[in-house]
């Protein structure tokens, strides 16, 4: 999935090491403003802040705005690309995240990654295996000429376990390549809208619990407070009125009569 506007604009001041203050200062933006623009809330943003924002990271507003991914190549020529239709018929289709795709690229060993894969592809290492093999099989038959090593000798077996696979080889180096880069890549995801979270929800219910329980209320607004966390509304932006309303709703359910832990309490 695509960042958000708020994540692109904090990703971009992060990068930078900026605070909200020397953000505010170098771009004569205020500091609430440029903050409000990074939240989960965010609603707007003034045309004037956000050329002003491009313009200082360098960056299109078309990219700022999620209308692309391309932070500077903006009308990039596919000429230059060098893709196949086979390859732009997939990045259009919608198969795919491209987004994804791009951080794999993107990544600095994803150049060791495809000249791996390039040099068992293209059988550039063939040779040298071959020729490795043929040595170790050649010191294996001196030894057994020499010696006559029984059925189980440990340095015959050796040698014989020591027979390099070109494809177990490379499928290895690969497979190392490969991983790295993805846990490189989960670990950038972290705390992003679009991962996983960390916490379950019953890790989550369970703090909300223990929150709640040092607020001195009834059952019933007890119960609201965690039913307003666990729905991410705000207890604090309720009228008095709201909040009547629905603890008379909550009087209702049977769980407003069951237990709800004291903190400090035990059952």
């Amino acid at each position: 999935m695509a960042l958000t506007i708020q994540e692109r604009l904090k990703d971009l001041r992060v990068e930078r090491g900026l605070t909200l203050e020397q953000l505010a200062e170098q771009t004569q933006l205020s500091k609430s403003a440029l903050g409000s623009y990074e939240v989960d809330d965010f609603k707007d943003i003034s045309h004037y802040a956000l050329i002003k924002l491009a313009k200082f990271y360098g960056v299109t507003a078309d990219y700022l705005l999620g209308l692309t991914e391309t932070k500077n190549h903006s009308n990039a020529d596919l000429a230059d690309l060098r893709l196949s239709d086979e390859m732009i018929d997939l990045l259009k289709s919608g198969r795919i995240d491209t987004a994804l795709l791009c951080e794999l690229a993107a990544h600095p060993d994803f150049v060791k990654l495809l000249a791996d894969i390039q040099i068992y592809v293209e059988g550039i290492a063939a040779t040298q295996i071959q020729n490795l093999n043929a040595w170790v099989d050649v010191a294996r038959a001196e030894i057994v000429e020499k010696y006559q090593p029984g059925e189980h000798d440990k340095t015959a077996g050796v040698l014989q376990a020591a027979h390099a696979r070109e494809g177990d080889y490379f499928s290895s180096r690969v497979h190392h390549d490969i991983d790295a880069i993805m846990e490189d890549i989960r670990e950038a995801h972290r705390g992003r809208s679009d991962s996983a979270p960390e916490n379950t929800i019953v890790d989550e219910l369970k703090r909300d619990l223990e929150e709640v329980a040092s607020f001195k209320g009834s059952r019933a607004e007890q119960l609201l407070m965690v039913f307003c966390k666990q729905t991410k509304l705000r207890y604090s932006k309720l009228t008095e009125e709201e909040k009547q309303w629905l603890t008379r709703i909550v009087q209702k359910s049977e769980l407003a009569k069951s237990y709800l832990p004291q903190r400090g309490k035990r059952k």
